[in-house]
């Protein structure tokens, strides 16, 4: 292997390994206290470094959660498979819940993020509402696509967009549930309530919450 294939070494590699420990330890940070109480000196701290050490690597603090959101879209990619439509690719939601199983700390982290960004002042504010927008048009979209393909009676545009909005209400609130009560059956519960949803499609009636 020739030595231009291994990649960054000596004090650029050292400074990128800072930057993801900084990165990772303010998404903990920024999960278990919020954007706002999370402080930069105990962020530092964390990772062993002193808050003019981390200050080199981020000079503002908007600066971290920027790449705190971008790691996060990073660590969440990938959980569906693009290439399947109408309910099939609704049903992935199930894949969802059980990743947060896994990968609690992810979680924890969008639902405080989320609930700071009502706030039109927060930086996150943005960056959660493009998240929702792409998830309901993505979600509408599919819905919609089970009806062209014949799997469910016709909805107009904006009564799929209506369903998926109450189904994202359902998963945020079964989440939020569990980060409080972690013995909750997260699973079992977003599964037996997008059955009734898929149910109620196929029949032609509209999901009851």
């Amino acid at each position: 292997m020739t030595s231009g294939t291994r990649g960054p070494r000596g004090p650029y590699r050292t400074g990128i390994k800072t930057r993801e420990q900084i990165v990772v330890a303010a998404a903990k940070a920024f999960g278990e206290k919020g954007y706002r109480a999370a402080s930069l000196r105990q962020i530092a701290a964390d990772v062993g470094l002193s808050p003019a050490a981390l200050l080199r690597h981020f000079e503002r603090k908007e600066d971290l959660l920027a790449a705190v959101l971008n790691w996060w879209e990073d660590e969440t990619a990938h959980r569906e498979n693009p290439d399947l439509k109408g309910l099939r690719a609704i049903d992935q939601l199930r894949t969802s819940m059980a990743y947060h199983l896994e990968h609690r700390g992810l979680l924890e982290l969008f639902i405080t993020l989320t609930a700071e960004a009502a706030n039109p002042e927060h930086p996150a504010r943005d960056f959660v509402q493009r998240r929702y927008a792409q998830v309901v048009r993505t979600k509408t979209d599919q819905l919609l696509q089970a009806v062209q393909s014949g799997e469910i009676p016709p909805l107009t545009e904006a009564e799929a967009e209506a369903d998926v909005r109450a189904l994202l209400a359902v998963m945020d609130g079964l989440e939020l549930q569990w980060l409080l009560n972690p013995d909750m059956d997260l699973v079992g519960t977003f599964d037996r309530y997008l059955d009734h949803a898929l149910t109620c499609w196929r029949a032609g009636a509209r999901p009851i919450l």
